[in-house]
């Protein structure tokens, strides 16, 4: 029993870096390829860590699978864009050639503040960008998780609905803890026995969303691999949501406690203390986005460096490559286990910081 236990959790580490170790070898190929140079010769496109890893922690109009003898092997999405110029145009982002060419005047811009994104060029020759309101890979990956979560709650709530007297069983079970846990660990305390039911749906929505984008992205092959709450647009939403529901709920006490905070000497009650105060309202939501957009943009980024390392190494020496690749891919495998805790920790950093701003924004005066 023993002996096939171990032969099971060998397989499966093994089948582990290999996803991980094949995955971005192959993805790697692309820096070392050919290139043609202006006089009709060839050499190799050097090998750049940075462009790399930029390029899978970016948003695209693609999504890029496996790159298999020079061929790029992508799904691609759906690009919807307005020009003032020429209206409304619609079609598949493989038109671009993965940014290689322009069609019907756009194309994908490679240097700039406009880096990855579509321009089009103009009859009088400058440049602008359209109104883009393109299916790109992370709103695909978003879609996806969204669908993922309308099936398990729904399901939930069906089985519920059926069966309110009998015990959870499958995914209900599964899930039934969790939701207990931010009930009784996160709502309840933070925001009251009498006032967290009506909040319990937003922070149960933003955690599971959060945690279920982090795991998603630590997929390193199609449909996962998207770096969805490592994009801050995405997180500054999360938080804008946090924001508006805080300032929505906030009662007398509490903005009155802003510019009049009791127990606190009267020379900083006029002075900076309400200063201090009505800032704070502003920069608690900007940090819950920029945590959770720092901490999972930085564990891509940790991950993929060691990968790269392979390939800088090899590029000196193949015997070294080959050698530092086992250090390599060890500290990946041993990221990817951290940033499976780290997806859990933000998912609840980010909920327990959003019930306590709920629990002070619904404070009941104290007498």
């Amino acid at each position: 029993m023993v002996g096939k236990f171990s032969k099971r959790r060998v397989s499966i580490l093994l089948i582990f870096i290999g996803i991980v170790f094949g995955a971005n070898r192959i993805n790697a190929n692309e820096t070392t390829k050919e290139v043609q140079q202006a006089d009709g010769s060839h050499s190799k496109k050097p090998f750049k860590p940075g462009e790399l890893i930029i390029e899978h922690i970016s948003d695209a109009y693609s999504w890029h699978i496996i790159t298999f003898k020079d061929k790029v092997i992508a799904v691609s999405l759906p690009v919807i864009i307005y020009s003032k110029q020429s209206g409304f145009h619609f079609f598949f982002s493989n038109k671009f050639e993965h940014g290689h060419s322009s069609y019907l005047g756009f194309e994908i811009s490679e240097e700039g503040a406009t880096n990855g994104k579509i321009i089009e060029k103009m009859s009088d020759g400058s440049v602008v960008r359209p109104i883009d309101i393109s299916i790109t890979k992370n709103v695909l990956s978003l879609l996806m998780s969204v669908a993922l979560l309308l099936w398990v709650f729904l399901s939930m709530a069906k089985r519920y609905k059926q069966h309110p007297d009998k015990a959870p069983k499958g995914l209900q079970s599964a899930m039934e803890p969790i939701i207990l846990f931010i009930r009784d660990d996160i709502s309840i305390p933070s925001i009251g026995k009498h006032k967290y039911e009506k909040y319990m749906p937003y922070l149960l929505s933003v955690f599971f969303f959060i945690l279920i984008n982090n795991m998603m992205g630590l997929i390193p092959i199609f449909p996962g691999g998207a770096n969805v709450t490592g994009n801050i647009a995405v997180t500054m939403v999360l938080a804008v949501f946090t924001f508006v529901i805080t300032t929505i709920s906030g009662t007398k006490t509490y903005w009155m406690h802003l510019v009049n905070a009791p127990g606190v000497p009267i020379w900083l009650k006029l002075s900076i203390m309400p200063v201090i105060e009505i800032m704070g309202v502003f920069i608690k939501p900007f940090v819950l986005m920029v945590r959770l957009f720092a901490n999972i943009m930085a564990g891509h980024i940790n991950l993929l460096g060691f990968i790269c390392l392979i390939f800088v190494f090899g590029n000196i020496n193949m015997a070294i490559g080959y050698g530092f690749s086992v250090i390599s891919v060890a500290f990946a495998i041993f990221l990817y286990f951290l940033e499976l805790l780290v997806a859990f920790i933000q998912a609840y950093v980010f909920t327990l910081l959003s019930a306590l701003y709920f629990g002070m924004a619904t404070e009941d005066a104290h007498h």
